[in-house]
Order: structure tokens, then sequence, then C-alpha cells
């Protein structure tokens, strides 16, 4: 028995034509993965085989993007290459979201360090600590990974985060990390760390504005909660 592939279906039930029909955001999320991975298995179709790797990441696609080449591939009818092109495109997506920031945002607000930070930190699996260079103006001029841990710590190393100050002539840092678990609260690790960057900052003449602890869905603020 032949794999039915999306040219075997009605023309209606085709994704790739109902996408330059009527556009792609009529399109279903297991509609747009079929067109991805092309067909299914011997005895499934490629948007019904999508629906249902998207049923296993409680249909949404956030969590679809933690699943590995490996996992996906426990799907029947899902093979290597299909396998990564759905990591890859998920991947994309990431990536787009984080390129539309501009390239410069001016900050503003604690919500501000959320919204540039969101996209890079909110879905990790593991803790990273990223700084934000500003200049006088608050104004991003840079922003750096200082360091990846695991899953509920990372080293600082005060060193790369001067060093890089310096480089782009900032005059205000912001701190900001993520905690896998969801747990919103600044424990006494993350509260000695910024002191001992804050401390440090001003020896060389510069402001430490905020440090953000970063969740999937929301933020905690030092500055905010009167703890910097």
């Amino acid at each position: 028995m032949k794999h039915l592939s999306i040219k075997s279906w009605s023309e209606a039930d085709r994704p790739r034509e109902k996408l330059l029909a009527k556009g792609k955001k009529t399109l279903t999320d297991a509609e747009l993965l079929a067109i991805l991975i092309g067909s299914g298995s011997r005895n499934e179709s490629a948007v019904s085989l999508c629906k249902r790797i998207l049923a296993k990441a409680e249909n949404n696609l956030n969590s679809l993007s933690r699943f590995t080449v490996s996992q996906l591939m426990n799907f029947k009818g899902v093979g290597q290459v299909k396998a990564i092109t759905i990591v890859a495109a998920l991947e994309i997506g990431r990536r787009q979201q984080d390129q539309e920031i501009p390239v410069h945002p001016k900050i503003k607000c604690s919500y501000d360090v959320f919204k540039c930070l969101r996209p890079i930190l909110g879905d990790l699996s593991h803790e990273e600590f990223w700084v934000l260079y500003l200049d006088n103006s608050n104004k991003v001029v840079y922003k750096k990974m200082i360091s990846s841990g695991g899953l509920t710590s990372t080293s600082v190393d005060l060193r790369i985060i001067f060093k890089e100050a310096l480089e782009q002539n900032a005059v205000g840092l912001i701190l900001s990390h993520n905690h896998p678990s969801g747990k919103l609260e600044a424990s006494n690790a993350d509260k000695q760390i910024t002191h001992k960057i804050k401390k440090a900052a001003q020896t060389l003449d510069l402001r430490v504005l905020d440090h953000i602890i970063i969740t999937e869905k929301t933020y905690f603020s030092f500055a905010d909660h009167d703890i910097l």
C-alpha cells in the first residue's frame, strides 16, 4: 500500500494548495507541519500524523519546540529527515521572534527587558545568564550570554561582564537569567551575585539598573521589588 502523500488527497484537503488559495493564516498548525514533512505513514496521512504529534505536545508549538530529533522519531512515520525538518523549522520560528526586536530598543521599564529576552530565555530547559549593555539613553547597544548552566544554576564570571561593557562603551547594565522551573523567586545566590556585580560595577562608573528573572510566561524584577 502506498503512503498517503499530499498529492493523493482531494485538492480541498491539500495544505499546499490551501495555503496558495486561502493564505497561510487559514492553515492549522497540523497542516503547516504536514507541508514540512510531506507524507505520513503507510496508513496515516501527514495531517493526521501531525495532529497526533501535536496532541503529545498538548497542541502547543512552544512545547513541541522542546522535542528532540530522537523523541520525534518515536512517532511511527517520522524518520530522521522529517524529525530534523520539524526541529529546524521551530528553531527558525524562535530565532525569528528574536530578530523582530529592534537593534537598539530603549529600556523604559522592566517589562521592556522581558520582551527583549523572553524569546531567548523563556522556554529553555537549563539556566542561562545574560547581560543587556545600555548607552546613556538606556538603549540596548549589545546583549550577551555570560554563562550557561544546569537545570537550577549557572556560574557567572564578572571579568567577562565588565570586559564586554568596556568594549561596548556601555554605561548601564541589566542582568538577567531564567528559571526553567517557573518559580518566580530570587534565591540567596541570585541576591549575592547581583550585589557582587553591582559593587564591582561602581568602581568602573557603571550602573546596574536591574536584574530580571525570566520564566516562560512572566518575570521578576529586582528593581521593581526594591531589592537591587
